[in-house]
């Protein structure tokens, strides 16, 4: 079973957060504020923050933008991953990922089945691996968002957890770009 080893050192990463929507404000981002909160409670640094339409190019333009700088390690998006056709954002991800990080979606999916039942279906939550990054994209609602975050983002972000998590590979994931 899984466990946090108190006799390792926690170590913050730093996390952006961007929130797809063609409506919300940053006053009226609860879902952002919720993930914000929520990193910052677990010890982590928030290392930007912003909102963006509903646009498949400059939703992957950003992603790409963050996956490029060396002072941010995960990016966790919020919004557009339902199935109407302004829902874009999972493809924006997956227009950069490296690799996908398929039980994410299926372990997000057993969460939200325990809360909200068979409407779990609709989401198509996502997660990838670009350019050393983590890349997490989350439902719109501050629900999913604290279901994402409790139930797995808070463990596997987590140094400590045991048997393994995202951050103890995070130096190696670029591995690949390093070789000669």
């Amino acid at each position: 079973m899984s466990s946090i080893d108190e006799t390792k050192d926690f170590i913050a990463v730093r996390i952006a957060v961007l929130t797809v929507s063609d409506t919300r404000s940053m006053n009226e981002d609860r879902s952002g504020d919720v993930l914000v909160a929520r990193l910052e409670a677990a010890g982590h640094r928030l290392a930007d923050r912003k909102i963006i339409r509903d646009e498949r190019a400059q939703i992957a333009e950003q992603l790409r933008a963050w996956c490029a700088d060396p002072q941010i390690d995960v990016v966790i998006s919020t919004g557009g991953t339902g199935l109407t056709g302004r829902d874009v954002t999972v493809e924006a991800h997956r227009d950069i990922y490296e690799k996908e990080i398929d039980a994410f979606g299926t372990i997000f999916t057993i969460v939200s089945m325990q809360k909200i039942g068979t409407s779990a279906v609709q989401s198509r939550a996502t997660a990838g691996v670009a350019n050393g990054t983590y890349l997490f994209a989350l439902p719109g609602s501050p629900g999913a968002c604290k279901d994402a975050w409790d139930e797995i983002l808070l463990k596997q972000l987590d140094f400590r957890h045991r048997p393994c998590n995202f951050v103890e590979i995070l130096p190696r994931l670029d591995e690949h770009q390093r070789r000669k």
